[in-house]
């Protein structure tokens, strides 16, 4: 058995805010452990500031929107693109 590999903490919890909406909904990451293997949320405004901070969550930049990299798109993109 190997035991080289770090194990996940699952204390941390992060959100990377993707846009807050004009009808009051903001969209969001939230991950578990490990940033880049993230669920998109969306809450309103004021039970996304709650789960922030009910969660005691790490704040992360938003993605930026040319990381050269094919899996760098998420359902917001999907949601938001057309596709020929």
């Amino acid at each position: 058995m190997n035991t080289d590999k770090a194990a996940i903490d699952v204390s941390l919890k992060y959100v990377r805010l993707i846009e807050r909406r004009t009808d009051g909904f903001v969209e969001f990451e939230f991950a578990i452990g490990e940033p880049e293997l993230c669920a998109e949320m969306l809450l309103p405004a004021d039970a996304f500031e709650t789960f922030c901070r009910n969660n005691a969550v790490i704040h992360l930049a938003p993605r930026g929107e040319s990381s050269g990299s094919d899996w760098s798109w998420g359902l917001h993109q999907a949601t938001h693109q057309r596709f020929r």
